[in-house]
């Protein structure tokens, strides 16, 4: 017959062989692998998605490239190059090339206005390209193609009429972004790419690819530049570390949180818009992203400290942007719980 001394002794060594496992299962991280793999199954299933980059903390947790796809290959990021130009925006601030967004746009475009002038457009400013809340009538979308092919992109965009009262509702507009990259080349007297690549690309190790110039020789501000996937993974861990990358400032910290606070809102999506930033909560988190016609995003999140890249072939997507839904279903119901548990 046991005694109660040893009854005791049994259940403080069941007690203290619970508490090893309690404090071994918390020092040890948990494994997900088998949930990493379920995201890249589902993401598979999404027809277009060609890669999905996810990194938490720093540290790369996985990445997958479909239909052929390699990690060096350069994708065409369409919008999402308006993002990259609102960063170099705020270097040629920090640098003194630009004194302030609130500097009005005539003061870069004066043969412009004195062949058309334009007391309105005149008090346009950087900040209201930088927004998008320049007011006048868009260059995107049922407009593009006319742009597109125009003779000089800067004239024709502002050209347009006013549609809202410059500083009111958004107009995305394509040609908006344009004029930043004509004002990056007139203030630091070097090419945009040029001058990303002294201040941006370089520091960050990234190579691009291709980038489109328009007819006025300016490099593309809103659209066809091509990154690596894995770049576009720095830009965004730069961004988490407010503009810092390896213990270098890229830009001010001051920078960063100007350009994510919503200034105005979408008037087809849930979104709100920073500079050049859009953002929208989902399952519960504030995500930030930078997003590229047929799918191209980099999603930030802050709280979950992770970075997610997801590129899309750009072969035929849809006008009404019908890929949206499930990358975002799988951000929500599979990315997001992913990173939970790894957190």
């Amino acid at each position: 017959m046991i005694s109660i001394h040893q009854s005791l002794i049994r259940l403080l060594f069941f007690a203290i062989l619970v508490a090893i496992s309690i404090s071994n299962s918390l020092a040890q991280p948990r494994d997900t692998s088998y949930e990493l793999e379920s995201v890249f199954d589902k993401a598979d299933d999404i027809p277009s998605v060609r890669s999905l980059l996810l990194q938490q903390k720093g540290r790369l947790i996985g990445e997958q490239y479909y239909k052929g796809r390699r990690a060096n290959q350069p994708y065409n990021i369409k919008s999402a190059s308006k993002s990259i130009i609102t960063l170099l925006v705020g270097i040629a601030i920090d640098k003194g090339f630009i004194e302030s967004i609130e500097e009005p746009i005539v003061n870069y475009f004066p043969e412009y206005f004195a062949e058309n002038p334009d007391s309105a457009k005149e008090q346009l400013t950087i900040r209201h390209l930088l927004s998008m809340q320049a007011g006048l009538e868009s260059t995107s979308i049922f407009n593009y193609g006319k742009w597109a092919i125009s003779k000089d992109w800067i004239k024709f965009q502002l050209d347009q009429p006013f549609v809202e009262e410059p500083g009111g509702k958004m107009v995305y507009s394509t040609g908006i972004s344009h004029l930043l990259s004509a004002i990056l080349t007139k203030a630091t007297g070097a090419s945009t790419k040029a001058f990303a690549e002294t201040y941006l690309f370089d520091p960050l190790d990234i190579q691009i690819g291709g980038w489109d110039r328009g007819p006025n020789g300016y490099y593309m501000g809103g659209n066809n530049l091509s990154m690596k996937p894995g770049d576009l993974l720095k830009i965004g861990q730069m961004i988490l570390d407010v503009g810092q990358f390896e213990g270098e400032q890229i830009v001010s910290k001051e920078w960063i949180w100007d350009s994510f606070k919503t200034y105005t809102y979408s008037n087809y999506n849930p979104y709100g818009y920073g500079y050049m930033w859009w953002n929208r909560e989902v399952a519960g988190y504030k995500v930030f992203f930078a997003w590229g016609f047929g799918g191209q995003y980099l999603f930030m999140i802050p709280e979950l400290e992770a970075t997610v890249v997801l590129t899309s072939s750009s072969d035929n997507p849809s006008q009404n942007r019908s890929y949206k839904k499930p990358v975002f279903d799988l951000l929500e119901h599979s990315i997001i719980p992913l990173l939970e548990s790894n957190y």
